[in-house]
């Protein structure tokens, strides 16, 4: 499987993994922010960029990422320096099961308002829950009856916001619908995967940091909370604006959080 992937700079490695329909471009700037100081690695996960898309007939789970990620990571683990993690939303739940598998070669675990969605489901009555189940349904339906316009106006619009579909111009449209295509597989994973919010806890380094907008949507809300009820050990650091595609619409906010909490002890 070959995997497309920036790599820049030396030092210690940062691995960065990126949100559905971004592909690791959404990492160019702080890319460049962080490739003076540490060895930086944005992989594109399955279906972006020159990276295959899934191909196999069983359901996409968050562990597939990591196998595909494994090339990359047996090279860094051969370093005697362990590795930090950045991931944003579906690549912060790929970046948890990096981090659980290789709990022994992490340093820091930095999630960008990760979409675990299937943790809500012990509250199945919750806003929160709700409104991922119906995001996963939108996907799936139209996806599998070709429709992908629909799939995409309501993905657009719940995390950027209502309109946000119309104000696209054509071209921009047919962009955003096939770079959302991956996104059918990946609700599998992260509305199917088992592993339980203690499991979670034991697993991953206590050297965590989590990074949620004030603005953001409910679901990823919900999310936060869950985290901060279960595991306060955790860094939990909030940001004033942005939403939920911060990474990519305010870097000049979300980059320095990121860089500060590398850089910090």
């Amino acid at each position: 499987m070959k995997l497309d992937y920036i790599e820049k700079g030396q030092g210690e490695t940062v691995l960065l993994l990126h949100s559905t329909a971004a592909g690791n471009k959404q990492w160019r700037k702080l890319i460049e922010l962080l490739s003076s100081s540490y060895r930086v690695l944005a992989p594109n996960l399955y279906g972006y960029g020159d990276t295959p898309s899934w191909s196999q007939q069983n359901p996409q789970t968050l562990a597939d990422h990591v196998s595909l990620l494994e090339g990359i990571l047996a090279d860094h683990f051969s370093r005697p320096l362990k590795i930090n993690i950045v991931g944003h939303s579906f690549g912060g739940s790929v970046a948890m099961m990096v981090a659980k598998i290789h709990k022994p070669k992490v340093n820091k675990l930095i999630l960008i308002e990760p979409n675990p969605f299937y943790l809500l489901s012990n509250n199945k009555e919750s806003d929160g829950y709700k409104e991922s189940v119906a995001l996963c349904d939108v996907i799936k339906r139209n996806g599998d009856k070709g429709t992908w316009n629909i799939a995409a106006k309501y993905f657009a619009d719940y995390w950027n916001g209502n309109g946000s579909w119309e104000k696209m111009d054509s071209e921009r449209q047919d962009k955003f619908v096939s770079a959302l295509k991956p996104n059918y597989h990946e609700w599998d994973c992260v509305m199917n995967e088992t592993i339980s919010i203690e499991e979670w806890k034991h697993s991953l380094a206590t050297n965590t940091t989590v990074l949620m907008s004030e603005d953001t949507v409910q679901s990823i809300k919900d999310i936060n909370t869950l985290f901060k009820s279960k595991i306060p050990e955790w860094r939990y650091i909030k940001y004033s604006e942005g939403g939920h595609m911060a990474p990519l619409t305010h870097a000049h906010i979300i980059n320095p959080l990121i860089e500060k909490v590398l850089n910090s002890n």
